[in-house]
């Protein structure tokens, strides 16, 4: 036979291990019985350890190490190194207490094992334990030990306990500073990680690629583009920029510091992109919110046959709830569904944040109900959903279920953005003021600008205006442009043009360019029928070359977007939509519908001021959509401006008349028509 030496057969072992092959494993198993002699050559033994670990059969492994006459160190560290290689911590911490207990004292390659475990497990008190018995057995000196116990702190959250152990190192190895930085960028030490690579390089150290992308990590962390661009140099210098790992480290690195245009260079200069590749692209388009180039990589990368990760997916469904794209984040949906990484909490959680901003409430629900396990990240995609519906009850309720003590999920500050801007959309202001009071008192965080603008928001939409002044100027931080922006949409809603002028002043001081701020401004006055005021902002925007912003309405029908502007005649099918339009209107007025002329921001005659706010990009948009999406479906629209008024009222009149779901999204918030009502109450 040609494998009957014990050494041949040795091979066979190791050879299923490479495989992953449990079953060429068994077979290798039992050529060995079938050849050789009882008892067996201890090596042999120490392989079929490994093995059987390794493929992760622990009871396996387990039963040949009870069958092993004599078990040496070897040995137990073939069962504990299998056991970290595949998550069995706990079990390995107790392989290595079993080896105490026969006498096996642990050697360089065992102490590294346990003290991964240990980490990994976030267990302080066994990695000290360990750290002490590798100083008694003389085993710290060594690098890699000394390595290992300086990982394990720094994963255990002991940074006191890290840097002392890498100070006392008596010798240092690549492995050892690429832990040092790579622990600092993770807990958030960025300056540190820089000053230390600069330290590395001082002691003449060359780094590699695990060296270059921690660095450039930290150089991201701390939005450091002139340095990161520094080592970008230095990578073409080094010749490492074939490193794809290194590329990868790049596209994320000037992603995060929004230089887009950059992570595409380097993207398309990759010879052979890996998985790795494609995700940080998608991600990078993500965080930069160029959301439709994120979906048609993605869509490039299934093409070529990428499989999709949890990270790619979880950043892919960011992009469908930047875009509002239900349709197509149902589709990426399906295929984490197919890829088996639904479970995941980051991907659950993405799918939540999506759902909620496509305004699909009930299927955020069920992602939310259906997820194993929750992080802060996902409740707070939760309670965001029900404030983009105006739903402050639901949205309070599961804040109090997260902070309740059986759960004991602290919130963050984005909780409190989240909550309270779901009381002012619902006007609980009593509630919302209460929540707001918690947050110092209660949970120890202090209010920031985002909150100040929600209280002030939610005082606002209720009516209260004086009230909303009085707490600006009450407020310990120096009012931002939300705070001041909320404050003039309040004015604008309730007719206080001298109060808006207050806070349109200060918003022009804060940022004099933005076009918003002066329409806004404009339309309160027009509002109020003060047309020579209005008419003179407009000049002024006009006399500084201030643009307004063109306000869209969009709609998503047949695998394409369609796009509408006010008075929008350019549509291919435009005759059948001035049709739906003009038999809307005939069935509105019917029904009671009076157009709300008060919306026609120019001085107009009567009759022209009724068509200027009959052809409003929504309402054009509407009429596309009850032409093409079938009866049953929801028609949704996206709009990038606040629903006007008019629009609100006269979409409620045709939900009625067509028996159709609409569903609206402006900038503020969801608003959901059915049977001549809509969900916001009319309080938005």
């Amino acid at each position: 036979m040609p494998f009957r030496s014990a050494d041949s057969l040795a091979y066979l072992v190791e050879s299923a291990v490479s495989a992953q092959c449990s079953r060429f494993g068994r077979a290798a198993h039992a050529q060995i019985v079938k050849t050789l002699d009882n008892p067996l050559p201890s090596f042999i033994y120490d392989h079929l350890v490994n093995m059987y670990s390794k493929l992760d059969l622990p009871n396996s492994a387990q039963l040949v190490l009870s069958l092993t006459p004599n078990r040496s160190v070897v040995t137990w560290t073939s069962l504990i190194a299998g056991s970290v290689q595949n998550g069995r911590f706990i079990s390995a911490l107790f392989h290595f207490s079993n080896m105490l207990r026969d006498s096996i004292q642990p050697n360089d390659f065992t102490f590294p094992c346990a003290f991964k475990a240990s980490g990994s497990l976030h267990s302080p008190l066994a990695g000290k334990q360990l750290h002490a018995l590798a100083v008694k057995a003389g085993q710290i000196a060594d690098v890699f030990v000394g390595c290992s116990a300086f990982d394990m702190y720094s994963k255990t959250g002991l940074t006191y306990e890290a840097r002392k152990m890498f100070d006392e190192m008596p010798e240092r190895n690549i492995a050892t500073w690429n832990a040092y930085l790579s622990n600092s960028v993770l807990e958030g030490r960025y300056e540190d990680a820089l000053t230390a690579f600069i330290v590395f390089r001082h002691e003449g150290w060359e780094p590699n690629s695990i060296t270059f992308c921690a660095f450039l990590n930290s150089c991201a962390g701390a939005s450091n583009l002139r340095l990161g661009r520094q080592l970008h140099g230095f990578v073409l210098q080094s010749g490492f920029e074939a490193d794809v790992s290194v590329a990868n480290g790049l596209i994320d690195f000037y992603g995060k510091c929004h230089q887009v245009g950059c992570s595409e260079i380097i993207f398309s200069g990759i010879s052979k992109p890996n998985n790795v590749s494609w995700c940080s692209m998608v991600a990078s388009y993500v965080q930069n919110d160029d959301v439709e180039k994120a979906c048609m990589l993605f869509l490039r990368a299934r093409k070529e046959g990428i499989e999709p990760t949890d990270f790619m997916v979880s950043s892919v469904v960011s992009a469908c709830a930047g875009l509002s794209g239900l349709e197509v984040g149902r589709g990426v949906h399906a295929l984490a569904v197919k890829a088996c990484v639904e479970g995941n909490i980051f991907v659950g959680s993405a799918l939540v944040d999506m759902y909620g901003k496509c305004g699909n409430i009930e299927d955020a629900d069920r992602a939310f109900d259906e997820m194993p396990e929750r992080n802060l990240i996902t409740w707070n995609a939760m309670i965001g959903a029900y404030a983009h519906q105006g739903r402050a009850d639901m949205a309070v309720a599961l804040f109090d279920k997260m902070t309740h003590a059986s759960l004991g999920v602290a919130p963050n500050y984005v909780t409190f953005v989240c909550v309270l801007s779901a009381c002012s959309r619902d006007g609980s202001v009593n509630v919302g003021l209460e929540i707001f009071e918690s947050m110092r008192g209660r949970y120890g965080i202090l209010p920031g600008a985002e909150h100040y603008a929600c209280v002030v928001d939610m005082l606002g939409r209720a009516g209260m205006v004086e009230q909303a002044y009085q707490f600006i100027k009450k407020m310990p931080i120096r009012p931002t442009v939300s705070v001041w922006g909320a404050l003039l949409g309040a004015c604008k809603m309730f007719a206080k043009p001298e109060l808006g002028k207050i806070a349109a002043d200060n918003l022009f001081e804060l940022d004099p360019l933005d076009s918003g701020n002066h329409v806004l401004l404009s339309n309160m006055f027009a509002a109020a029928g003060r047309w020579e005021e209005a008419t003179l902002v407009r000049k002024e925007m006009n006399d500084v070359g201030i643009k307004k912003g063109a306000g869209w309405s969009w709609i998503t029908a047949g695998n394409a977007v369609h796009l509408f502007q006010a008075k929008d005649t350019s549509h291919e099918r435009n005759s059948e939509i001035q049709t739906m339009l003009t038999e809307l209107r005939r069935e509105m007025k019917a029904a009671g519908y009076i157009p709300d002329t008060k919306f026609a921001l120019f001085d107009l005659e009567e009759e022209e001021k009724v068509m200027e706010v009959w052809y409003h990009s929504e309402k054009i948009a509407l009429a596309f959509g009850l032409l093409v999406i079938p009866p049953g479906v929801p028609i949704r629209i996206t709009k990038n401006l606040r629903i006007c008024g008019d629009c609100h009222s006269a979409i409620k009149f045709i939900s009625g008349i067509v028996g159709r779901e609409i569903i609206v999204r402006d900038k503020n918030r969801f608003h959901r028509f059915r049977d001549n009502q809509c969900s916001c109450r009319d309080y938005w």
